[in-house]
């Protein structure tokens, strides 16, 4: 990542391609993983923002290839987080680079506290990410 955008905390991961993957309804997000080519392969992720969510979220296929689902906030700067290619990790996308496991736990970098994770269930080709009031 460069350091231009380190320092703006401009993010990797992106949007999914076809909006129409996933929708936020009774507090949860539903995925429809047949239209998210993007979670298809380990390291994968999705960042989702909009539809009416409190909160933006992280979604990804870890190297363990299943899935994580974490608010896309670090704790230090509230900076979107990215899958960190290197480890099973994710990373603030600012300078500092806070580095967090998947069970949200700070690995490295100045934050002290966790980021929120969010759990994951899989019904076929469908995941379910409880957002509100878990």
């Amino acid at each position: 990542m460069g350091l231009f955008k380190r320092i703006f905390g401009i993010c990797d991961t992106r949007r999914p391609a076809d909006d129409q993957c996933w929708i936020y309804q009774d507090k949860r997000v539903v995925i429809d993983l047949n239209r998210a080519p993007e979670l298809s392969s380990v390291d994968g992720a999705i960042r989702l923002e909009g539809k009416g969510l409190t909160q933006r979220v992280l979604v990804m296929r870890g190297k363990d290839d299943r899935f994580h689902a974490f608010v896309n906030r670090c704790a230090h700067m509230g900076r979107r987080l990215d899958p960190l290619r290197e480890g099973h990790a994710v990373r603030c996308c600012s300078v500092m680079h806070s580095v967090y496991d998947y069970s949200g736990g700070v690995m490295s970098g100045p934050a002290r506290k966790p980021i929120t994770t969010l759990p994951v269930t899989q019904e076929n080709h469908r995941l379910f990410i409880p957002v509100d009031g878990r």
